[in-house]
């Protein structure tokens, strides 16, 4: 077995993980309205400020990480239970989405203790959101090739450019951007730096994106000649391509990349439920649970990877790259069932909530890093190029 696969050993959450499952559950049912399908289907995508400061209160906003920073330090099975919880109901979670998942850890291991002491509480309390820097007109998935370039001033650093597929950058305060700071593109991996940008600051501008659906979570975000202090760069300069190369794990593996969609299948079961037709559907019903199952373990086994402080690049790559295509696969056989049967009475909600997801599906393979890129990074894992 090649030393990738064999990294893909099974493991389980532990007790006092699902122990704090029950705590999720009932802070759900007290915090969260009661909302249709096609809503709760936008879940990770779901921005409010407010769900996010009750989490925050409750110590689930930045749960990894430290206590004298704010945290609750709990472990990265206890996020994955949290996760989960979050994603299965449905609840807005993109406001503190980001800042929680990478962005804090992000801060936590390569900043400098001074960045520790001015972002993390703030994460924690919910009172900072952050959104990813990373993708670039004419670069996109090829991070090694971003032109946005911070240049060395006499007060600090001065940063022109433009990121693009920003999620939530209106409502967010910082954006940790990817941008190179030495040679050129044609260098690929070396002088790239990563630096906490103020989206307030002169020279910021930031231009929402509307999709098919009608949603404008993403953004282009525009630097001209924006002004950053030097306590801005997060790490050594030149050290970006490591750091942004681990903060891709914590993208890549987590209950998100394979739950995008879980809403509506549920929701599809409770109306088969319903109805006299369940029954024709179940072999279809079985496979998506047999894929659910087998992609959650494999997420898990990520998870034990990051408790164990590994960094588990390719790992999370093979699972966001199977993960997207489960996703995808969802809306895709549920509008195949309505259509092969035209004259049952179909759920409203269940029609808005197919919509919705077959229109906005075929990101899920885009955002954190495309098929072809993931697919290049498997490869090179099983030595295969």
């Amino acid at each position: 077995m090649s030393e990738l696969l064999s990294q893909f050993r099974l493991a389980r959450l532990p007790d006092e993980a699902e122990a704090f499952r029950s705590d999720v559950k009932a802070f759900l049912r007290a915090e969260m309205p009661p909302a249709p399908a096609d809503v709760r289907s936008r879940s990770w995508m779901g921005f409010s400020a407010e769900f996010s400061k009750k989490m925050a209160e409750r110590g689930w906003v930045g749960l990894t990480l430290p206590r004298e920073y704010g945290g609750a330090q709990l472990d990265a099975f206890s996020r994955f239970v949290l996760v989960e919880e979050l994603l299965v109901s449905g609840a807005p979670v993109s406001a503190h989405w980001i800042a929680d998942r990478q962005s804090g850890p992000l801060i936590l291991k390569y900043g400098s203790e001074a960045q520790r002491r001015a972002y993390l509480p703030k994460i924690c309390a919910a009172q900072a959101f952050f959104c990813i820097g990373m993708s670039e007109p004419n670069s996109g998935s090829d991070l090694a090739s971003v032109g946005t370039r911070a240049t060395k001033v006499a007060q600090g650093w001065r940063l022109s450019g433009r990121k693009i597929w920003t999620t939530n950058a209106p409502h967010c305060h910082y954006m940790i951007a990817l941008v190179r700071t030495s040679g050129t593109a044609e260098d690929r991996h070396r002088g790239l730096s990563q630096f906490i940008v103020d989206l307030s600051l002169p020279g910021v501008t930031v231009r929402p994106i509307h999709d098919l659906a009608g949603d404008a979570h993403f953004s282009e975000v525009f630097f001209d000649d924006v002004l950053l202090t030097d306590d801005a760069l997060i790490g050594n300069e030149g050290s970006g391509w490591e750091q942004v190369t681990a903060e891709l794990a914590f993208e890549r593996s987590g209950p998100e990349r394979i739950y995008s969609s879980i809403i509506l299948l549920d929701h599809w079961i409770a109306c088969l439920r319903r109805s006299a037709d369940g029954e024709a559907h179940q072999e279809t019903i079985g496979r998506l649970a047999v894929h659910l199952a087998t992609l959650r373990n494999m997420s898990i086994t990520v998870t034990s990877q990051l408790v164990r402080g590994a960094s588990p690049i390719v790992e999370a790559a093979l699972v966001k790259d199977i993960g997207t295509e489960f996703e995808q696969s969802i809306p895709a056989i549920i509008e195949s069932a309505i259509a092969g049967d035209p004259d049952v009475d179909i759920d409203p909600d269940l029609y808005r909530t197919v919509a919705y997801l077959s229109h906005i599906s075929p990101t899920f393979s885009l955002r954190g890093g495309t098929r072809e890129i993931l697919r290049g990074m498997i490869a090179r894992g099983l030595g295969l190029r």
